[in-house]
């Protein structure tokens, strides 16, 4: 069996069945126009913060935000299956050939985005830092960093502990921020000199843990996590039949819904609470929502931040379309006595609250602006409110499958 042309085959099969025929109604959503949109008012915003960078701007703590995640961050596409752990079993010696072109795929994608974030930085980074490192070693530091994670991640993937997995997780983001930290604030020599030795003492660590040959089970999960979250993203313009909803646990939010009323009117609405704050859905919100307050905050005292923050409302608005479609292929919903037509208004109404529950708080570092620029701040609040009505209106003009069920 050749298992390079089989992953090869499965990689097409996914990319080519599975997400390329939903792609045209991607782009006949108008998605294609926004990000033209959007792409044109950065490349204006950016030209004006190198053309008039803000004295004291603090370069080395936004390289580090910025770098960290960006370095640390690592994943693979193995494109495994549940019958795999079967038929796939018998090759698990030589197994090595097929997650060779997952991890090169998995490396080298993501140092291109790596690359082309620096590139973008590099002219404010120049420019503000008083000692600034050098362009190639810079680049080169950070493309060892990238593949020091990625070759930790995979170690980590390996595992027979979940919790020295968990553990040496940790570990990995507390090295690769230290390492961004010293190459950005300490000298080129001494920080090289650094980075160096943490990294030896990290990797003769990750030899410690015992590993599996192959972790099927636990590679299988990760391939149902990186497909879905594809499919997610599709989900956020068409209807992806057979998507599978990661869950959490987040027994810290185990109350949230618990103040629903306990009729028929709302049982979907309960259930539709407890499934957000178990789901993808709610990480990339809060994410998207300190990423929206810190912009927001950084551009208070002009109309960019203004902007930065309707545009994060509107997103927002489209990642919480998805509570629409959850659940959608559910049989026990046809067999509960939840009332007819309740499932898409209680899903509207909800994913509508969260939605200007979030235009609410990333509003709030606008008001660092001052007093003087207090009816400017107060217009971007009723523009945000404006704009998770308009969510809430287009969302109840969609008519979908789900509306013909609820019928």
């Amino acid at each position: 069996m050749d298992l390079m042309k089989l992953r090869a085959e499965r990689r097409s099969r996914f990319w080519g069945k599975e997400v390329l025929p939903y792609l045209g109604y991607v782009l006949q959503s108008g998605v294609a126009a926004l990000m033209l949109f959007a792409l044109i008012v950065f490349s204006a915003w950016y030209t004006s913060l190198v053309q008039h960078i803000p004295a004291g701007l603090p370069i080395r703590w936004i390289m580090l935000v910025l770098f960290v995640p960006l370095t640390v961050n690592s994943s693979f596409r193995t494109y495994l299956a549940p019958a795999d752990t079967v038929f796939l079993l018998p090759q698990e010696s030589r197994m090595k050939s097929y997650f060779q072109g997952s991890w090169t795929s998995g490396v080298v994608y993501k140092l291109l985005g790596l690359a082309l974030i620096f590139l973008i930085s590099w002219p404010i980074y120049v420019r503000s830092d008083g000692q600034p490192k050098p362009f190639w070693l810079f680049l080169l530091v950070l493309i060892a960093l990238k593949l020091l994670a990625s070759y930790g991640c995979w170690k980590e993937l390996r595992m027979v502990s979940r919790r020295a997995a968990f553990a040496y997780r940790v570990l990995r983001y507390v090295v690769l921020a230290l390492c961004v930290a010293a190459w950005i604030w300490q000298p080129a020599g001494r920080s090289l000199i650094f980075i160096v030795l943490l990294a030896a003492t990290y990797t003769a660590a990750l030899r410690l843990p015992a590993k599996h040959p192959v972790a099927w089970e636990r590679l299988i999960a990760q391939e149902k996590v990186h497909s879905g979250r594809v499919l997610m993203v599709l989900g956020w313009f068409v209807n992806v039949p057979g998507r599978e909803q990661r869950v959490y646990a987040r027994k810290w939010l185990s109350w949230a819904g618990n103040n629903i009323p306990w009729k028929p009117e709302a049982a979907y609405r309960y259930l539709l609470m407890k499934s957000f704050v178990r789901s993808d859905i709610l990480g990339i919100v809060l994410r998207v929502g300190i990423l929206a307050a810190f912009l927001a905050w950084w551009q208070r005292g002009s109309n960019v931040g203004i902007g930065i923050y309707w545009f994060f409302v509107f997103l927002a608005g489209i990642q919480l379309s998805s509570l629409l479609r959850f659940h959608s292929e559910s049989f026990w919903l046809h067999v509960y006595p939840i009332a007819p037509g309740s499932r898409r208004r209680n899903a509207i109404k909800l994913a509508f609250q969260i939605q200007l529950t979030f235009a609410a708080v990333t509003w709030l570092p606008l008001l660092g602006a001052g007093l003087e620029r207090m009816g400017t701040v107060l217009m971007a609040l009723l523009g945000g409110i404006v704009l998770c009505l308009l969510s809430r209106f287009f969302a109840s003009r969609k008519k979908t499958e789900d509306d013909e069920d609820d019928e």
